[in-house]
């Protein structure tokens, strides 16, 4: 059985992590979509606010699961659940820096891990988290953040974040 792992903060989610899950869904037996956390990060939405986004705009199957992690190494939680599998997306020549890096260092920690990497479409090759935090607030943002998020996501950016 091949299991991956994608894991990501999804503080939203976006349209583009769905296609990631789409495709990922279509070349793995499982997929686990893993919300890290990261300490460098500060996020808009907690754990439980992003999971809750995730499951309701993800489709059902018993081959994805969507779960959170915290205080581990990515390629270690992929270990603790089988997986075989990590996939990462890219978007940009920054990605592929950090994208690259990271993979040696997993190879380093868990060589029997393999990364597969994905490039988005172009129509949605830009698309992260932050970049719709940053378009969400101004007079008509709803208009132009509507086609970026899945519906549920869209109804939790309209009530804002409780932070």
């Amino acid at each position: 059985m091949r299991i991956a792992v994608y894991a990501g903060s999804f503080d939203p989610p976006t349209n583009g992590h769905l296609w990631m899950i789409k495709r990922g869904l279509e070349m793995f037996d499982r997929l686990i979509v893993a919300i890290g956390s990261n300490p460098l990060k500060s996020y808009s939405y907690t754990v439980e606010e992003r999971l809750e986004m995730l499951r309701a705009s993800v489709p059902k199957s018993d081959r994805l699961e969507v779960a959170h992690f915290d205080n581990s190494y990515l390629v270690e939680y992929a270990k603790i659940h089988d997986a075989a599998y990590v996939l990462r997306g890219i978007r940009s020549p920054n990605d592929y820096e950090y994208e690259r890096v990271m993979r040696h260092i997993n190879s380093d920690m868990a060589p029997e891990i393999t990364t597969v990497f994905l490039m988005p479409p172009r129509d949605i090759a830009e698309l992260s988290s932050s970049m719709i935090k940053s378009l969400t607030g101004p007079e008509g943002w709803e208009e132009t953040v509507k086609r970026y998020v899945p519906p549920e996501v869209f109804k939790v950016l309209k009530q804002g974040p409780e932070i």
